[in-house]
């Protein structure tokens, strides 16, 4: 497996949870446009890609900064666009390879106050990820994509703008009583990546506890 991350510790300890000692980790920021290809030209031809990379962002339209939008869509859209490009023009996707993009319920099955910015930096990606599917079909590549609501992470920490008492009560809105797991959002991804979906292609998986049925 290869690992990558802009945070080394975190990438340490990512790569020392794995089984088996075959793993390759390397450092970059995906941000950097220049790293993602250098970090393409070093590595061998793959089966599975899963793009993960994400920050999260909460304000109200009136307060949007330009610096706030464009750090969004760079790590969140863009980033995994250039990926793309330099997987598909270098060959490093192996015929049959499968690529699952995070994208997010929000904004894409429901809208929320204040997440405008992150909301379309999804739908952003969640679009990109249909027409990827559709030009790499014939190449035998599925693309897709997994739709999260909220998940209990590192990022509820960084959207520093929303209340501990604000995710309580938001909490209750969702039938299954709680958040997402990341073990539950991986779980998905693995689906995704595995022959078990072989015929799954273009399409949008939402694991949301049932937040959208309401």
């Amino acid at each position: 497996m290869i690992v990558t991350a802009r945070n080394e510790e975190r990438l340490k300890e990512t790569v020392g949870l794995l089984e088996g000692s075959d793993h390759l980790m390397i450092k970059a920021d995906v941000t950097d446009y220049k790293q993602i290809e250098e970090l393409v030209n070093n590595i061998p031809q793959i089966d599975g890609f899963s793009c993960n990379a994400g920050i999260a962002d909460t304000n109200l339209i009136g307060f949007y900064k330009e610096s706030e939008i464009e750090e969004v869509f760079r790590t969140n859209t863009f980033s995994m666009m250039m990926f793309m490009k330099y997987l598909v023009k270098k060959k490093r996707l192996n015929k049959g390879a499968s690529v699952v993009f995070t994208a997010s319920a929000g904004n894409i099955y429901w809208a929320t106050v204040a997440n405008g910015i992150y909301g379309a930096s999804k739908c952003a990606i969640d679009g990109f990820m249909k027409t990827a599917a559709l030009e790499l079909a014939p190449k035998g590549i599925r693309c897709n994509s997994v739709c999260p609501t909220m998940v209990e992470s590192n990022m509820m920490d960084n959207a520093s703008r929303i209340s501990s008492e604000q995710y309580i009560e938001d909490m209750k809105k969702y039938p299954l009583g709680r958040y997402g797991l990341p073990k539950e959002v991986a779980l998905s991804i693995v689906f995704l990546l595995s022959d078990a979906s072989s015929f799954i292609t273009g399409t949008s998986l939402k694991i949301d506890g049932g937040a959208t049925l309401l």
